[in-house]
């Protein structure tokens, strides 16, 4: 039986648990596969936000891996190499490392994480095709009561 032939009884029956592992894989394969064929992964656009005290960082002082990594917990996929992303970051001359091994964002990095913040609105566009917004808020609202439900926490 096709997702189109479930009828709607059939759906709610369904785990959330399955369908929330399914949208999280495929929305993290596609914002990657777009952030790719642009140049770039989305651990390193998150090492430049965390960096920035433009973005996430409250003070823009510079960070070391395991600082970063501990920032980015909620986040980062266990198969996320920083160490490796931050060395193409470095190479790029996006980011320096003092001898503390602390990251830090220069003026090249500062630009190219504005720039590469102007592809989310498209990807957001592309995910959210054919999707209104009450619905999408309907949607976010149901996710927050289930994990209220589940005695999780939402931000």
């Amino acid at each position: 039986m096709t997702p189109q032939q479930i009828s709607d009884a059939e759906l709610a029956g369904q785990p959330a648990a399955y369908w929330t592992g399914v949208a999280y894989e495929a929305l993290i394969a596609f914002t990657r596969a777009q952030q790719a064929a642009k140049g770039y992964t989305q651990p390193q656009f998150w090492l430049l936000r965390n960096l920035s005290e433009n973005d996430i960082s409250p003070d823009g002082e510079g960070m070391t891996l395991p600082e970063l990594r501990e920032a980015m917990t909620s986040y980062i996929r266990p198969e996320d190499d920083l160490a490796a992303e931050a060395a193409v970051l470095l190479e790029r001359g996006w980011l320096t490392q003092d001898a503390e091994d602390r990251l830090w964002l220069t003026e090249e990095g500062e630009q190219a994480r504005v720039d590469l913040a102007r592809n989310a609105p498209a990807i957001r566009a592309a995910l959210h095709e054919g999707i209104g917004d009450a619905d999408y808020v309907t949607t976010v609202k149901v996710l927050q009561q289930l994990i209220r439900n589940a005695g999780g926490t939402v931000a």
